[in-house]
């Protein structure tokens, strides 16, 4: 044999070996970061039961769950590690300590991520479910393997349904031999077309809920941040505060003759209200002027700044996809890393891209969280049950597995997608491309547009005193509205 070979063969070997512990040490970070992030918001009370058959399930549906959100962190940074590392090789081209940085090392985790993302949604995550709800079939012997049979029969069942409604779909959609043929191929073409429509989903429900997040960003940021003061008078309404607070504890400790006739529930939760927003007001007053002053304007403006740039290069793409073919998003095989730069502002603009990337997807969380259909699904610290953190799981492997499609047929940036992720059918439609764009940045608009109208004159209305006057129903309903709409009860 050929001693050139022998080389080149020990040499592929060892690279391949390197990447696989590199991967492997990856994911090992992001299964602790994300098992700890789910112990926050466990109930304790399931792993702890009486029941051991009860507390093992919920383990291993623990378990799962936290690899599916190792994967989903995962997927929300494969694109800006794919867009630094880029960076990086242009930087430092011949530097020895950087040489396990490649391209290899980058498709390897694209094809990872695709991979274990289809593994947890096909997979992983009905399986959890199915345990944690399973009992055994009846008549069997109760245990844990009773539930695994059962839990086993019955994804089984729902893996051929949805394998025969996919068939006929495409079917329907391509109605050709060769289609129909390549269905029987479950690898290479039922699992990638799958996950094209798991994807689709994903953008979709990204266009929806990025704009609206996008707006409530503000009203989010505020709540964290201490508000200027404006013309309220700050002692003046603590001390309000202090007066609703005590007369509320001296009704609930029975001290008037009145208590019989008034709701003690209702009581607490007035009271509790009470005593947050007076520990909130007690925060003001002992903040900074720099904190009070410079932290809020300047927050606010940077997250005007980041919207403002994600829609100006939405218009931008806009029209560049009607003049240039190359503006359409596509899969690519070699990523080329370390050869030039995926910004026409270098380095600089890189870093805006990855900015701009997490910024999106936080967005996208805190939109998806405040819509009305999925607010039932927020966590709770301590007290989120078994199959609440199994949906939230699923739900943001969904949002961050569609991350990098989003991003590219948005044009936030020009690293063109690798792996398994670039062959989906939709991507070539330059109808769907093109239109998704433009209803973005629509969307977009109207809800920041709507935002900070009602926002000023929350505003305007608050440091007026006008929300004080004795004003008709409706009018204070709308009021109410308006300071609601802002946040600033909340905050207050």
């Amino acid at each position: 044999m050929d001693p050139d070979d022998v080389s080149v063969r020990e040499q592929i070997f060892h690279n391949r070996v390197r990447e696989s512990i590199i991967c492997t040490l990856l994911f090992t970070c992001l299964y602790i970061v994300s098992y700890t992030i789910i112990t926050r918001f466990k109930k304790s009370a399931d792993f702890a039961t009486d029941d051991s058959e009860d507390a093992t399930v919920n383990r291993i549906a623990l378990w799962l769950c936290t690899f599916t959100l190792a994967v989903s962190v995962g997927a929300v940074l494969l694109l800006p590690f794919s867009i630094l590392s880029n960076e990086i090789l242009l930087c430092f081209p011949q530097n020895y300590y950087i040489q396990w940085l490649n391209g290899s090392l980058i498709h390897g985790l694209w094809n990872l991520v695709f991979l274990f993302s289809n593994l947890s949604l096909v997979f992983l995550m009905p399986f959890a479910y199915f345990f944690t709800e399973s009992e055994g079939f009846a008549g069997s012997k109760k245990g844990v393997m009773a539930r695994v049979y059962e839990t086993s029969v019955v994804l089984l069942l729902l893996t051929l349904l949805v394998l025969g409604i996919v068939w006929v779909a495409s079917a329907i959609m391509d109605n050709n031999a060769a289609s129909r043929e390549s269905l029987y191929d479950l690898w290479d073409y039922y699992l990638p077309y799958l996950y094209s429509c798991i994807s689709l989903f994903g953008v979709l429900l990204l266009l929806l809920c990025t704009p609206f997040g996008l707006s409530r960003m503000f009203s989010v940021t505020g709540q964290l941040l201490v508000k200027p003061r404006l013309l309220e008078d700050l002692d003046e309404t603590l001390d309000c505060v202090g007066f609703e607070e005590t007369a509320l504890s001296r009704k609930l400790s029975g001290n008037t003759s009145c208590w019989i006739n008034l709701n003690v529930e209702a009581l607490k939760q007035q009271f509790l209200a009470i005593q947050a927003r007076r520990i909130a007001l007690e925060m003001r007053r002992r903040a900074s002027p720099w904190q009070r002053n410079l932290g809020y304007p300047l927050a606010m403006l940077l997250l005007l700044a980041l919207t403002g740039v994600s829609v100006l290069i939405v218009c931008f793409h806009v029209l560049e996809l009607l003049i240039d073919e190359a503006a359409m998003p596509r899969g690519m095989e070699d990523p080329g890393l370390g050869k030039a730069s995926f910004s026409v502002f270098g380095s600089f603009g890189a870093a805006v891209q990855v900015v701009l990337i997490f910024y999106l997807m936080v967005s996208s969380v805190v939109g998806f969280y405040s819509s009305p259909l999925f607010i039932k699904l927020l966590p709770r610290k301590q007290d989120t049950a078994m199959t609440k953190i199994i949906g939230n799981c699923v739900s943001l492997l969904v949002l961050s597995s569609a991350l990098p499609v989003f991003s590219r047929t948005l044009g936030i940036t020009r690293f063109d997608l690798l792996g398994d992720f670039g062959r989906f059918n939709w991507l070539g439609n330059f109808y769907i491309v093109f239109l998704y764009n433009v209803l973005f940045a629509g969307l977009t608009t109207m809800c920041l547009v709507n935002k900070f109208t009602w926002a000023v004159q929350a505003e305007l209305i608050r440091a007026f005193g006008l929300h004080k006057l004795p004003l008709p129903v409706s009018r204070a309903r709308n009021s109410t509205k308006l300071i609601s709409a802002s946040g600033l009860l909340k905050v207050q």
